[in-house]
Order: C-alpha cells, then structure tokens, then sequence
C-alpha cells in the first residue's frame, strides 16, 4: 500500500499563475497561454471532456484509484481538489506534484470548439469509472495556430481501450502534424518538475 508521509497545498492562484508560463516544444517556444484565460473548474463531468488518446493502461488506472485512496485517508480528495498539491511517499524522494488535469477548449476540424483533456487522462478515465467528478484547469483562447498536437477522438471515450500493456504499432493519437507533433507539445514538465513523468504508482497521470 501507498503510504503518503508529507503534502504541500498549493493555492488555486499560484498554479494558474504558473500554467499561465508554459511553452511550447517548437516553433520558438512562445507561451502558449500568454494570452489565453485559464481558471480552476470544479464539478466537471468527465464524460463532457474529449480525450485525444485512444488507450488507458491498467496499470495506471489502479495506480490512480491507490493514490485517491491514500489522499483519501489525509482528509483530501483528489478528485476535488481547490488547488494544487505537492506530496511526499515512504521511498521516494518529494516532491511529487499533483495538479488538476488540464483541459483546452479546442477547435476542432469540424468546427466546433471542444473540451479537449492535455493532461491527467487516467485521472479523468478513473473518475469516470468512479462516477465521480473531477476538477479541471480549463484554458480558453488558445491560440489557433498552435492547437493541442493530436485530434479528438471521432467516436470520443467510445474509442478507447484498456490495455494492460502498449501493443507494437499501436495508434495512440491521430496527430496535427505526424512529422513534427512534438513542436506543438505542451512543456507542463517545465513549470511542475516531474508532472509528465511517467512514474509507477504515484497517479501521476
């Protein structure tokens, strides 16, 4: 069992404050939400957001559902969080940061303009599963020129799967620019340290 030994809150402010500092990957690393509004939106139904991606990973969605329950028994649910958080385990070095998964109201080749979920897809797939749910940052005005890097899904959760593990050639987004997608890369990592890591059983995800 997870053991969680230490949490920092971070104010709602703060960590809009920071996303509202994330670059792009390419085309000269603007900020990309320089002139987009960000907020904290509590309440949100998962199933209203859009993933882009077309898998989950067992492993992660029960890494999620053991990290809510280890919040859980320090009084906070990570489901509805009012802000931010950093936290500590037993046998790993902090801080972890643990942030409201990020949403962007995209526009999208058919017209309509969608909440498209960046960042945090097995939290948002974990409260969904939960009938729970979720608080989210929300970005507004992003730039049209530089949109998220992959396309929603047509058939939306419908399209996805569980897998217990990536199989060979498989299709994970369907991308902007499948040559250069990683330009149009949200570099989140920069703002929290560690918050796009892949790191097993900590639900960072």
């Amino acid at each position: 069992m997870m053991k969680i030994t230490r949490t920092q809150p971070i104010g709602a402010q703060e960590i809009l404050d920071r996303f509202a500092t994330t670059r792009l990957r390419g085309y000269g690393q603007p900020l990309i939400y320089e002139k987009a509004r960000l907020e904290l939106v509590r309440q949100v139904d998962p199933k209203t957001l859009f993933p882009a991606q077309r898998y989950v990973l067992k492993e992660d969605h029960h890494a999620v559902l053991e990290l809510h329950e280890a919040f859980r028994k320090q009084g906070i649910d990570a489901f509805n969080m009012e802000g931010g958080m950093l936290f500590w385990k037993a046998g790993e070095e902090g801080p972890i940061p643990f942030m409201p998964p990020i949403v962007e109201m995209s526009r999208e080749p058919d017209g309509r303009t969608i909440p498209l979920i960046n960042d945090g897809m097995h939290r948002i797939f974990t409260a969904m599963k939960l009938n729970r749910p979720v608080t989210i940052i929300l970005a507004h005005g992003v730039p049209t020129e530089y949109p998220y890097y992959a396309y929603a899904l047509a058939k939306g959760w419908d399209e996805v799967v569980e897998l217990d593990a990536l199989p060979d050639r498989f299709v994970k987004k369907t991308y902007r620019d499948p040559q250069n997608y990683k330009s149009l890369f949200r570099d989140f990592n920069a703002v929290f340290d560690g918050i796009q890591k892949q790191r097993k059983k900590t639900g960072g995800c």
